[in-house]
């Protein structure tokens, strides 16, 4: 549903609103702390946001079937970058990469409660050097799944694409 409002037909404001159906993890640890699924949208968008949305909120109320459903409300506005992934040059598709992954990280950074986070890992060095010890394995492990790729192009076990 998408409701038009403005101050005149050039300065359109569209609301949007979307059905919150359960949680993917519900299934797994039973219902969370929100009665409501729009609540639950809202607080998790809140969180990630960097610039809120004024207009986000949720609601309980009959679906287009009469059945009571849960809904979150945003303002709609399409002011997202986009590219086209397919068509990017390496180097470009290595920045691309790495401003989704800041974003994303920064997303998430925001989700944590950093004094409850410090808490926990106190004051020693031992998470430092497992994060240490995760990245290098991981970082031997690509390296180690590039070698079997290479290895099977060369084989013509798999085929490219010159692009």
């Amino acid at each position: 549903m998408v409701l038009l409002l403005g101050r005149d037909d050039r300065d359109p404001l569209f609301l949007q609103a979307k059905e919150a159906g359960p949680s993917v993890l519900e299934a797994h640890l039973g219902p969370g702390e929100h009665d409501n699924h729009g609540d639950r949208v809202v607080t998790g968008q809140r969180m990630m946001q960097t610039v809120g949305d004024i207009f986000l909120g949720w609601q309980r109320s009959a679906g287009i079937d009469g059945q009571e459903r849960d809904f979150y409300v945003r303002q709609l506005r399409d002011w997202k970058g986009s590219v086209e992934v397919e068509e990017m040059q390496p180097q470009g598709l290595r920045l691309y990469a790495r401003l989704c992954g800041w974003t994303l990280a920064r997303a998430h950074a925001r989700t944590g409660d950093r004094i409850a986070i410090a808490s926990y890992l106190g004051t020693s060095s031992a998470f430092d050097r497992a994060i240490v010890r995760f990245a290098d394995a991981y970082a031997d492990l690509n390296e180690s799944d590039h070698r079997t790729l290479q290895e099977a192009i060369t084989a013509g076990r798999v085929q490219t694409l010159d692009i």
